[in-house]
C-alpha cells in the first residue's frame, strides 16, 4: 500500500514541474516571433505597406509585431502565414513535425492561379499556375508586356501556351519547357481554349512580382 501510495504522490509532483516548464517556454517562444517575421518578409522582398495591403493588417500592427512591441496573436499570424505562404509553425519557430508534404493555398491574380509548392522564402519558388481560357473579346487585344527582375523557367503540364519575349512569339505546347530573364519584355497567355497549366519556378524577384503584385 506504501508503493503504491508514493508511485501516487511521485505522479501529482511530476506533473505540475511539466506543466510549469511548458508555460515558462511560451515567452521564449513568443520572443523570436518578431524577428522571424521581419526575417520572412525581407526574403520576400516585401515592404509593410505591401504586406499590409495583402492581409488587412495596418503598417502600424505589422511593425509593432516586427519589433516585438506587440504581442502576436493568432487574428494576426493567420493572415501572415497565408500572405508569405508558410505553415503557422514557421512563424512561431516551432519545431518540425517531421511531415514533408506541402498544402498549398491558391492565390490568385488576374486571370491566373497560382499554387505554391515549395516552402522556401529565399532563393527559386516553385509553383503550379493555372491560366484560364481568354475569352474571344481579349483575343485581339494588344498583349501587355511585363519587364522585372529575375529569371524564369516553366514547363507546360497540359494547354497550350503564347510565349512572348520582346517581338518573338513562341507556342509551347504539354511537356516543353521555357527558360528566360524576366528583364527582357515579355508574356505568357493561354493561347488554347482550355485551361493552360504550367510548372513555374521564379527567381526572388520575378515571384514577387507575380505573386504580390498590387496594381
Amino acid at each position: 500500500m506504501m508503493d503504491a501510495q508514493q508511485g501516487s504522490a511521485h505522479t501529482s509532483h511530476t506533473a505540475p514541474d511539466t506543466i510549469s516548464e511548458q508555460t515558462a517556454s511560451i515567452p521564449e517562444a513568443l520572443s523570436r516571433v518578431a524577428p522571424r517575421l521581419r526575417e520572412i518578409r525581407q526574403a520576400r522582398g516585401m515592404t509593410l505597406s505591401e504586406v499590409a495591403h495583402e492581409t488587412g493588417l495596418s503598417v502600424s500592427t505589422l511593425s509593432r509585431l516586427e519589433s516585438g512591441g506587440r504581442r502576436p496573436s493568432l487574428d494576426a499570424l493567420l493572415p501572415l502565414a497565408r500572405c508569405y505562404r508558410v505553415p503557422l509553425d514557421d512563424l512561431v519557430g516551432a519545431p518540425s513535425t517531421g511531415d514533408p508534404r506541402i498544402h498549398p493555398k491558391p492565390v490568385k491574380r488576374g486571370d491566373r492561379v497560382y499554387l505554391a509548392l515549395s516552402r522556401a522564402t529565399d532563393g527559386m519558388q516553385a509553383f503550379k499556375v493555372l491560366v484560364a481560357p481568354q475569352k474571344p473579346a481579349d483575343r485581339d487585344k494588344p498583349v501587355q508586356l511585363r519587364v522585372h527582375e529575375g529569371t524564369e523557367w516553366c514547363y507546360v503540364l497540359a494547354g497550350r501556351l503564347r510565349l512572348q519575349l520582346d517581338d518573338e512569339v513562341t507556342i509551347l505546347e504539354a511537356g516543353e519547357a521555357a527558360e528566360f530573364d524576366t528583364t527582357r519584355p515579355h508574356s505568357m497567355t493561354n493561347d488554347g481554349t482550355t485551361t493552360l497549366e504550367i510548372l513555374s519556378l521564379f527567381s526572388r524577384q520575378a515571384e514577387r512580382s507575380h505573386i504580390h503584385e498590387t496594381g
